[in-house]
């Protein structure tokens, strides 16, 4: 029941010099992705952007297919036929993010999985566990069924929970699997539900994770629930996460919301060397020098008078104070106080306000989520509108206040991986972070008088080590104009040099290396070098 896509525009598929020197067959890689376009209100740091994505997912996945076609691998993509997100047109994206993958691949390495359950859909997770799952396992049949058969991949490179019993048909078939998880979030089904769906998971039954040990399939398969992301973790050849850092976390046990299967099982692909932490990067879109979205467009060496022209529009839109000398912080993230700490910034956010009032402080918040109405009673109740702005996400509004502001506010309890901070810096926004999970890996505290770090690192997850990190931002931004402006431009360079997709398939490009056996100089990914 597969689908190829259909485009108007081909690519040539030309090859690159190092595909002309050899004669070895290229790895045949089949990307296995349920993501395209961002998703409201979910799991991704970026959420809201456009219609259907949930995360770094489909950017991650989008510019690995886009690098791994450039370097002349035999690259193929699998993804559900969300038929109602792909056709339509949303804030001047046509297709949504189809494209990205049109423009690199030739048809017939795009295959589309077809089912009813997809063609309504106006984004990846509904509200519905018992959806979620028919979505899943209706994806899962197709490829098994249909994709592997036709692709005959050389490697699959999985991503989440809802591809997570294709690694144990991929061990059956003798096939290296890469499972890559963004998040923890899992879901259970029997063997027999399963099969109900059109799986034939007799064939790999013994390869999956379940609830207990069970001695034969006929055993397992009434009672005994599979766990997807544990069996994706379990059943593949290689895991990653989205940070290092994040996986030594898992590791060590240092999360209560990590069920212990699944940290038993990331912690022995660990230990046995087949686990490694890959940093998402943000979208491509994120660039000050070209962001459409900009009232004023800059790069770094015109940074100071860009980000003036776009504070001084937001604070007009915004009815704040109109200054554009005075500080701003930023808050971009949804305000779960279950992971991004908003309850901390509004335990302070008074404070800080007085504390720095004849600097002018304001913060800025774009986001949606539950904790938002506390802020709006804490500025109701104190009068704080010319201080201090909440308001919805809007994608155009999050691109202005990245660029707008002097400080990004992002104090997480955990972080898989997060992209706010990264943008962020790229924009000349400087982060303002604890230190955790991919925090840790992206952000180092800053450090003027030996021209290092990109932004202010706080350790203990509690009020007073936010308002620390906050001070220290503001007595870097009392330093003079020279001295705080060349700083900026610094974390400006440095991050767009080290927070993109190149450095990021890049290094999904050495795990399939690795994975495949080929020396770097033998392999078709030589011209990387």
């Amino acid at each position: 029941m597969t689908k190829k896509a259909k485009t108007t525009k081909k690519t040539s598929g030309k090859k690159s010099p190092a595909i002309k020197k050899t004669k070895a067959r290229s790895p045949r890689i089949l990307i296995v992705t349920p993501e395209i376009t961002y998703l409201p209100d979910g799991m991704g740091n970026m959420t809201n952007q456009l219609s259907a994505k949930a995360g770094g997912l489909a950017d991650v996945s989008a510019s690995l297919v886009s690098a791994l076609y450039e370097l002349g691998a035999d690259v193929h993509v699998a993804l559900p036929h969300y038929r109602k997100m792909f056709h339509v047109d949303i804030g001047g994206f046509i297709d949504g993010e189809l494209l990205i993958y049109k423009s690199k691949l030739p048809d017939d390495r795009i295959h589309l999985a077809e089912d009813r359950i997809f063609y309504y859909q106006d984004q990846v997770y509904s509200n519905s566990q018992e959806t979620d799952l028919k979505i899943a396992l209706a994806f899962q049949r197709e490829v098994i069924n249909n994709i592997i058969p036709t692709v005959k991949p050389d490697l699959i490179h999985c991503n989440d929970w809802m591809t997570g019993l294709i690694p144990a048909e991929a061990r059956m078939l003798g096939i290296p699997s890469l499972f890559t998880f963004h998040n923890i979030h899992t879901v259970k089904a029997t063997l027999a539900h399963i099969e109900d769906r059109g799986i034939d998971a007799a064939e790999f039954w013994s390869n999956l994770f379940y609830a207990w040990p069970s001695s034969n399939y006929f055993e397992a398969r009434e009672n005994n629930p599979v766990d997807f992301l544990c069996s994706g973790i379990f059943a593949s050849h290689f895991i990653n996460t989205v940070s290092p850092t994040f996986l030594e976390e898992i590791v060590e046990n240092q999360h209560s919301f990590v069920p212990g299967n699944i940290q038993w099982e990331v912690a022995s692909k660990f230990h046995a060397g087949c686990a490694a932490g890959i940093l998402n990067s943000p979208d491509m879109s994120c660039d000050p020098e070209t962001d459409e979205y900009l009232i004023q467009r800059y790069g770094v060496l015109d940074h100071f008078e860009g980000k003036r022209k776009n504070k001084v529009w937001l604070q007009e839109r915004l009815g704040l104070e109109v200054n554009p000398d005075v500080p701003m912080l930023f808050w971009p993230s949804r305000l779960d106080p279950v992971q991004k700490g908003c309850q901390l910034v509004a335990e302070l956010l008074y404070d800080v306000v007085d504390k720095y009032r004849a600097q002018g402080i304001q913060i800025v918040f774009v986001a949606n989520g539950g904790f938002q109405q506390v802020f709006h009673d804490i500025v109701a109740r104190h009068d704080l509108y010319k201080r201090v702005a909440v308001c919805n996400f809007e994608e155009g509004l999050s691109h202005i206040g990245f660029a707008a502001s002097d400080f990004m506010l992002m104090p997480s309890l955990f972080e898989p991986c997060g992209l706010p901070q990264m943008t962020s810096a790229i924009y000349g926004s400087l982060p303002i972070v604890r230190n955790t999970g991919g925090l840790h890996d992206s952000i180092t505290h800053m450090d003027v008088e030996n021209n290092i770090g990109n932004g202010f690192r706080f350790e203990y997850y509690d009020r007073a080590g936010l308002a620390w990190a906050i001070d220290q931002a503001m007595e870097f931004y009392a330093l003079d104009v020279h001295t705080r402006g060349t700083h900026v431009g610094r974390v400006m360079k440095e991050s767009k040099e080290r927070f993109n997709h190149a450095v990021t398939a890049q290094a999904y490009i050495d795990i399939y290396q690795q994975m495949l056996q080929r020396p770097l100089v033998d392999s078709v990914f030589a011209k990387s070098i």
